[in-house]
């Protein structure tokens, strides 16, 4: 595969995932991605997904294999890192995962507080990504108050805030109806072109299509094929900061 030093963000390394003594769920994956590309991970429901994200999003170590997340070797790494490197991650969960009690501003602003952010730096930034996705009237409802489509939009938001290098989104379209799933892509893609990587989980067929640019992924139960060439460098027309 290629060296750290060819700017990769990412590298599997014939990784293997199983939960407790059962069959693999991810069997000898292995692919590269590269700063400022569009990723989508196809497949049907069951065929690991899931799992494929959480190892990208560092929430589930392998059961063999090899896994470089910017330039560092995420295996033997001390869990005490572990932190650090996932703030450079924003995930996005098919669920929302938002904090009920909490109001849109306040969820939003939950990654800078917890990186340590001052009050009074945290007004403008969380303003100006609600306004980014089309919440400024809506700030200060609490998720029960909210669409889902709402919700998932406030689920970027917060995803978003700190400028993760890479962007992890399970199934985000999953609960909204066509049309805000087009609206969320293109979410996607304005934060592909500032220059962060993004890899979008869906079983949706109909959704590839809808960014011409993106490379494919494919699971087929636990095994990953490159219908796009999406495991090869370069691709074929990468977005890159400032495209």
């Amino acid at each position: 595969m290629t060296s750290a030093n060819d700017g990769e963000i990412v590298q599997f390394d014939n990784v293997g995932l199983r939960y407790g003594t059962d069959r693999e769920v991810l069997s000898d994956v292995s692919f590269t991605l590269y700063p400022g590309s569009f990723y989508f991970l196809t497949g049907a429901s069951g065929a690991g997904k899931t799992s494929l994200l959480k190892l990208l999003y560092l929430a589930q170590r392998p059961s063999r294999g090899a896994i470089r997340m910017f330039g560092s070797d995420v295996i033997t790494m001390p869990r005490a890192r572990l932190p650090l490197l996932r703030r450079r991650l924003g995930v996005v969960f098919q669920d929302f995962r938002l904090v009920p009690h909490l109001s849109a501003f306040d969820n939003v602003a939950l990654p800078l507080r917890v990186a340590g952010a001052a009050e009074r730096d945290l007004a403008k930034p969380v303003a100006d990504m609600l306004e980014w996705v089309g919440l400024t009237e809506r700030m200060h409802a609490q998720p029960a108050q909210l669409s889902g489509g709402e919700q998932q939009r406030v689920a970027i938001a917060r995803a978003v805030i700190a400028r993760p290098e890479m962007l992890v989104a399970d199934e985000p379209t999953g609960n909204v109806d066509p049309d805000m799933a087009i609206k969320l892509l293109r979410l996607f893609e304005a934060l592909n072109r500032l220059g962060t990587t993004v890899v979008v989980a869906t079983h949706d067929v109909h959704l590839l299509k809808k960014v011409p640019d993106s490379l494919i992924m494919r699971l087929d139960k636990g095994r990953l094929s490159d219908p796009t060439g999406a495991l090869r460098y370069p691709p074929r027309r990468p977005f890159m900061r400032g495209g």
